[in-house]
């Protein structure tokens, strides 16, 4: 009643070509997700990555960091078991799982926590 006919029209000009405004709004939002892939996902995965191998390659001698804060010293680490032997003091030996471990710090000269 209060509405004129154009403004009527108009509207209804402006539905009918909906389809390519809905791509104009995909495109900037398919730009997004292609940089937050390229700069977070990726280098975060590849980070993932490369702790798992520095973990499951954990071997006698090296110093590690288990998630609870013990260093120790890897006494005993086979290759397809997934725990560790460590020694994290004189006569103080504890077994732990590999999935357990942060940090792999390589081996060391001197005693654990010495």
């Amino acid at each position: 009643m209060f509405s004129s006919p154009a403004f009527a029209q108009a509207s209804g000009a402006a539905s009918a070509g909906g389809y390519g405004s809905i791509a104009s709004l995909a495109i900037p939002w398919i730009l997004i997700l292609g940089i937050f892939y390229l700069l977070v996902w990726r280098p975060q995965s590849r980070q993932q990555k490369a702790h798992r191998e520095r973990i499951a390659g954990a071997k006698k001698g090296d110093t590690v960091v288990t998630g609870g804060g013990f260093i120790g010293k890897v006494v005993r680490a086979d290759a397809g078991s997934d725990e560790v032997e460590l020694e994290l003091g004189p006569n103080v030996r504890v077994r732990a799982l590999k999935s357990t471990l942060t940090e792999v710090r390589g081996p060391s000269g001197k005693p654990a926590n010495d």
